[in-house]
């Protein structure tokens, strides 16, 4: 979790999971949804966690929706350089979207995300957009 900004970034913690505002914002509203157990497969994540993934993903959902309407969202489960059971949580936007005085252009669109494009936060622009996607939280 700290190599995503834990705790600065975090937006909403369940029993299960942490949703962090994703450092690199390759899409607005990028968030990372990680295990807090810290197993490296998803399948030892246990039931209760699975379970509460459902209750998550449409609360991530509606936020993201209230904060920004998109187009798709994708779930992208990699676990290669940050091993433990993570999902990067990409909103994805057919034209740029502008939010704080900057512009974020979904690069990738229509196909693949690029995880590696977009604008690296400074720690203002992470209080901003965190305080922001807190207060569309349902």
């Amino acid at each position: 979790m700290v190599n995503f900004g834990y705790p600065e970034s975090l937006v909403k913690e369940f029993d299960h999971w942490v949703v962090l505002v994703r450092p690199v914002q390759c899409t607005l509203g990028a968030l990372v949804l990680i295990n807090k157990s810290e197993v490296q497969a998803f399948s030892m994540i246990g039931e209760t966690a699975f379970r509460e993934l459902d209750r998550i993903t449409q609360e991530i959902e509606q936020s993201l929706s209230s904060f920004r309407p998109f187009n798709k969202i994708n779930y992208l489960m990699l676990m290669m350089v940050d091993k433990e059971v993570h999902f990067h949580v990409l909103p994805r936007y057919d034209s740029d979207q502008e939010f704080s005085g900057t512009t974020y252009t979904d690069v990738g669109w229509p196909s693949a995300p690029d995880l590696s494009a977009g604008m690296t936060l400074d720690i203002s622009a992470l209080s901003t957009l965190v305080d922001e996607l807190k207060s569309n939280w349902n």
